[in-house]
């Protein structure tokens, strides 16, 4: 073969294929183009390859196949452009898909930490059983607020940040279980009803309540909102309708990771209100309304956002084109 007759014959084809790979919109008829050009461009490679090896023509029809093939098959798209679509679709969508459950979950922990608390603080034989008299005493009069400010409050903001931040992700991850969110909540509220009823034993309960609502607005409802994905998942193997259990787990998996990324912030914040604000000797309606306005962000994004993703189409999974096409079903 003649390479320099063939590279004179083929250069305007080549340089044809390079100038359509490099376009950032192409027609209908432009994409057509550049398939059977990028075909006829590979049958000269392996021409150029089988008759002569490796040769400085070959190298230059490699470099223009390349960028043909990256036009062809396409490129995700850089990560700042993607964070838009994550926290005004896909998180607002994956967030209003759980706000039943979300709310369902904090009626029963409500319920479970007012008859726990109830029921150990109407009898002082279980009130005993917690510690002696001192330390209950101790822990009422000063432990419980000593928590919020024997740390410097970046060092508390952070510490509570991520031990919630991991709790949360646990109860969406192993959501699957369907026993892990139920044990994390169930653990909680009880936790909570006993330290209300000592509270309660030493004429302190209102201290209590008043140091837990800046923070734990948004906290508490976080992880309601984490078991509440989690159970989603779970329930996702259980009931998958038409659809087969694996692409119905693989489905809610992929739509509720992303709860878990979004409750990461979430929480953050309520760190940062819990270290620099429940401890402050500020006044209470302030820090109180410190919290509400922090939870009132996450209410925002999940339902006023989430509302609009929804009837946008969005579900929390990713695209088509990130997922692969999903397999048709009836019904």
């Amino acid at each position: 073969m003649d390479l320099d007759a063939l590279t004179t014959a083929r250069r305007q084809e080549w340089a044809r294929l390079d100038e359509l790979s490099q376009r950032r919109r192409l027609s209908g008829a432009e994409v057509d183009e550049l398939v059977a050009r990028y075909q006829a461009a590979s049958a000269d490679l392996a021409d150029l390859k089988t008759s002569a090896g490796r040769t400085p023509q070959g190298d230059h029809v490699s470099t223009i196949l390349s960028r043909a093939r990256l036009a062809l098959t396409g490129a995700s798209d850089n990560v700042l452009r993607q964070l838009p679509r994550f926290f005004l679709h896909q998180l607002p969508a994956a967030l209003y898909r759980v706000r039943w459950s979300t709310l369902a979950i904090a009626l029963s922990f409500i319920a479970v930490v007012a008859l726990s608390g109830a029921w150990i603080a109407g009898d002082p034989a279980l009130v005993a059983t917690l510690g002696s008299e001192a330390q209950l005493e101790q822990y009422a009069e000063n432990d419980f607020t000593a928590y919020y400010t024997e740390n410097p409050a970046a060092v508390f903001a952070g510490m509570v940040w991520t031990n919630n931040a991991w709790i949360a992700a646990q109860a969406v991850l192993f959501g699957v279980t369907g026993i892990f969110p139920l044990y994390v909540l169930v653990q909680n509220a009880v936790g909570l009803g006993t330290a209300a009823a000592v509270m309660t034993a030493y004429d302190r309960l209102d201290v209590m309540i008043l140091y837990i609502l800046p923070h734990g607005l948004l906290e508490m409802t976080c992880i309601f909102v984490a078991g509440a994905a989690g159970l989603h998942t779970f329930w996702a193997w259980v009931a998958p309708g038409p659809r087969t259990r694996t692409t119905a787990l693989a489905a809610e998996g992929r739509a509720l990771a992303t709860v878990a990324i979004g409750l990461i912030f979430a929480l953050a914040l309520a760190g940062a209100v819990e270290g620099f604000v429940t401890g402050q000797p500020w006044p209470w309606w302030l820090k109180i309304g410190i919290g509400a306005l922090a939870l009132g962000v996450l209410l925002f994004w999940m339902l006023f956002l989430g509302r609009r993703a929804a009837r946008a189409g969005e579900t929390g999974d990713l695209t088509e084109y990130e997922a692969g096409t999903p397999t048709l079903v009836a019904g």
